[in-house]
């Protein structure tokens, strides 16, 4: 069984429908552009209701950003046992999440901005995008690698070494290389089962007989 360690915010499907016109603003126009008066007009909405929904312009952003990094799914807790086949499915779904969502206009943007913003004093965007963001996608992940050991199918002495190993596999070197205006990847799917395969061998557990359990990737 997976825990739910990590749990995403949970909105509405009304309020998920203003993040998204939130996120728009913000990649078409800017930081500017993202004000609580155009934010309602945009979302046919109340400005008391954005008020009453995410508090002020930090908690706004705050709540952007994690449903931005709501997109990125793992496996939701339930009575399922993880077996080989089904630990290999949820690995993959998250690498092409993840790869999906950093490339990204959403992403890119957000990133481009808090990095722009980073040697103004009292900016909150990066600390934002770190701990509503990143944090809580990598908790979530982490989650599914530890449910992973406890089912015999991984094997590692730290977690989170073990983790930021598959993260590295995933991502390598093609976020900075967006962020600098690169295109994406023509095809995550195939980096994603690549990346999964690569962490499975360097952590998939083994049977008494010393063999590698197998981690198929055929489809």
């Amino acid at each position: 069984m997976i825990a739910d360690a990590g749990r995403m915010p949970e909105f509405t499907p009304r309020q998920n429908e203003v993040l998204e016109q939130a996120l728009r603003l913000l990649v078409e126009g800017g930081d500017k552009a993202l004000t609580t008066s155009g934010l309602a007009r945009a979302a046919n909405c109340s400005k008391e209701s954005l008020y009453k929904w995410f508090g002020d312009r930090d908690g706004l952003l705050a709540a952007m950003i994690a449903h931005q990094a709501s997109k990125v799914r793992t496996a939701e807790r339930g009575k399922e046992r993880l077996t080989a086949e089904s630990l290999r499915d949820h690995l993959e779904l998250f690498a092409r999440d993840l790869l999906e969502v950093l490339s990204g206009d959403v992403s890119l943007a957000l990133n481009r901005l808090a990095i722009g913003q980073s040697s103004r004093d009292g900016s909150k965007l990066g600390k934002l995008l770190v701990e509503h963001g990143r944090r809580q996608i990598d908790r979530r992940a982490m989650a599914l690698i530890d449910a992973g050991k406890r089912a015999g199918l991984l094997r590692f002495d730290d977690a989170d070494a073990a983790y930021h190993t598959l993260y590295g596999l995933i991502v390598s070197d093609l976020h900075v290389r967006m962020l600098l205006g690169e295109p994406g990847l023509k095809d995550n799917a195939r980096q994603a089962e690549r990346a999964v395969t690569a962490f499975l061998s360097l952590h998939g557990a083994r049977q008494e007989s010393g063999e590698a359990l197998r981690f198929s990737s055929g489809r």
